[in-house]
């Protein structure tokens, strides 16, 4: 069954009416868990408020978590210069989408999935810290017989904190189903981080205090 959604935003307390959604019962109960997200019923209409400053603090972790993992030396040496540069190209990218989506956003971010620009704009931040979490990723792997364990232990922990500020980007995005004119979900269904995972990862990753 689904039900009526007004869609808001909000940043620094002004909000910002964006439009009319339509979400079923198992979809608002997901985005009701979700940090970045408030969820508030009038009568029988529903009313999702998306929290723009925690969008940007899902960019700015995985900037931070680039940043973690070659500060480790052994690990950036064990990675070797090649891998760096494609790790660096894939944070440039994420500073680039990151950097236009709160250029665009200003004080107040206003923002529908039937709007193009609004959906080019958020989805090539997910994209882009999508693609640094896969080349993290693989870099750690490919060196954890190189390095000691402790150097290992400090970039899992910077890699398994940004996994969790993915899922719970790729969380938000799928649960606020708005119509679309074009494409497909972001990312197959999946359970949502809890608010505690996400804020202790945002902590991991020097985001918050």
């Amino acid at each position: 069954m689904t039900q009526r959604v007004n869609l808001m935003a909000v940043d620094g307390g002004r909000r910002r009416f964006l439009g009319i959604g339509l979400m079923s019962a198992a979809a608002i109960a997901t985005v009701a868990t979700l940090p970045a997200c408030t969820v508030s019923r009038i009568g029988n209409v529903t009313t999702v408020t998306i929290n723009v400053a925690e969008i940007k603090d899902y960019g700015q972790a995985g900037l931070n978590a680039v940043t973690t993992v070659l500060s480790i030396g052994a690990v950036a040496s064990g990675i070797g210069a090649s891998t760096v540069g494609i790790i660096t190209l894939a944070d440039t990218a994420l500073s680039t989408a990151l950097n236009s989506f709160s250029a665009a956003a200003g004080s107040t971010l206003t923002i529908s999935y039937d709007d193009t620009d609004w959906k080019s704009r958020v989805d090539s931040v997910l994209s882009a810290l999508t693609t640094v979490e896969s080349d993290l990723s693989a870099a750690i792997t490919g060196v954890s017989a190189k390095v000691s364990s402790s150097d290992l232990s400090d970039a899992n922990t910077a890699l398994n904190a940004l996994s969790t500020i993915v899922s719970a980007f790729k969380a938000l995005l799928d649960s606020v189903d708005v119509p679309r004119n074009a494409g497909t979900r972001l990312s197959a269904s999946s359970p949502a981080p809890a608010p505690t995972q996400v804020q202790q990862a945002l902590r991991v990753l020097g985001v918050r205090a």
